[in-house]
């Protein structure tokens, strides 16, 4: 194994490269973000199934959930599940390209990466106006 040490003592160098060393990348962007939405659509799944029991259990506490729902806390929360549900997707279809063999040069990673998070929020922009316009 190399050894850290120089002749004339420790080197100050870090051992393996880190944050401080790496510069944020679109796809390292990206990359994080998705896990970070996986995440956060395994909790947004519980608040459906909340929602859901409530419909089962009957119309009063279906009533207090949706008004927890619609309330702009509530809204909100939502609006970042249907961020978070588009930008998994985008990234899902990316790694399938990916998977295919395809755009794998530097450049199709970038346009790839920036195109999953450009569509994901031109998505939830589209379906959150659609949704206060007709409600």
């Amino acid at each position: 194994m190399s050894d850290a040490r120089t002749a004339q003592g420790t080197d100050n160098r870090p051992l393996s490269p880190h944050l401080q060393i790496y510069r944020p990348l679109i796809n390292m962007v990206m990359s994080i973000l998705h896990r970070m939405t996986g995440a956060a659509l395994y909790l947004g799944s519980l608040l459906l199934a909340w929602w859901l029991v409530a419909a089962s259990i009957g119309p009063e506490y279906f009533a207090f959930v949706n008004g927890i729902f619609g309330s702009l806390l509530g809204k909100i929360v939502l609006f970042g599940f249907t961020w978070s549900l588009l930008h998994h997707m985008m990234g899902g279809i990316r790694h399938f390209i990916w998977d295919t063999g395809r755009g794998l040069d530097i450049q199709s990673v970038k346009t790839l990466s920036k195109m999953s998070g450009i569509i994901s929020v031109a998505a939830t922009l589209l379906i959150w106006g659609a949704v206060l316009l007709t409600g």
